[in-house]
């Protein structure tokens, strides 16, 4: 049985796109063929904004390795530290997103992450899911703030989460180890009182996305 800790497991509500139905759901380890194909399939846009992949791509995402992934991320939700979420499309795995380093107490914070599958792309999938999960972290697992790492040149990331209420905090200087090198990444953040009645609604509103 899985132990339970706030905000997790859970599905979100669902919000409406132009590429369909977009709610986050605890990620499954059924979800492994799609996570493979997706992920071989868009290497070319995942591997240089990624931590850094030894060897070939492909070898990373084999069957065994999502069982292992699965399996360490299910261990981290079980401890409350990390809620792994699928994105889904119309009840399609379409990508992850990922709320880590839950702290509770006088921090209340985490970061998010996240990738959709360029076969959605364009369509309010990512904007979608980065807003319910959100909302998700700030309503339901209690964070009073939720930030997140781009690097420079990502401009779809960044476009994303500007659009969904990120604010630029500065910059970490050789933060990550992407792609085989130390890269500098910029820190963006927003905190419960920027979200009043939720960035899902907030981004309804102003017709960003179709409202419910």
């Amino acid at each position: 049985m899985i132990d339970r800790h706030p905000g997790w497991p859970a599905r979100t509500p669902r919000a409406a796109t132009a590429a369909g139905a977009v709610q986050l759901r605890p990620l499954h380890r059924r979800d492994g063929e799609l996570w493979s194909r997706y992920r071989v399939a868009d290497e070319r846009l995942l591997r240089p904004v990624e931590p850094t992949v030894p060897g070939q791509w492909r070898d990373s995402h084999t069957d065994q390795a999502w069982r292992a992934t699965v399996r360490g991320l299910l261990k981290m939700a079980r401890q409350g530290t990390v809620l792994p979420f699928a994105v889904d499309v119309d009840g399609e795995f379409a990508g992850q997103l990922t709320l880590g380093n839950v702290q509770h107490g006088v921090v209340c914070s985490c970061w998010i992450g996240y990738w959709v599958y360029s076969g959605y792309s364009g369509r309010g999938v990512a904007t979608a899911a980065v807003a319910l999960g959100t909302d998700h972290a700030m309503r339901h697992v209690g964070m009073h703030r939720v930030e997140a790492t781009v690097m420079e040149d990502n401009a779809a990331s960044r476009a994303v989460l500007a659009r969904t209420g990120y604010r630029e905090e500065g910059r970490l200087r050789r933060n990550l180890h992407i792609n085989g090198q130390w890269r500098d990444h910029i820190l963006v953040a927003q905190t419960v009182e920027e979200t009043a009645g939720g960035v899902l609604a907030g981004l309804q509103r102003a017709g960003v996305l179709p409202a419910p």
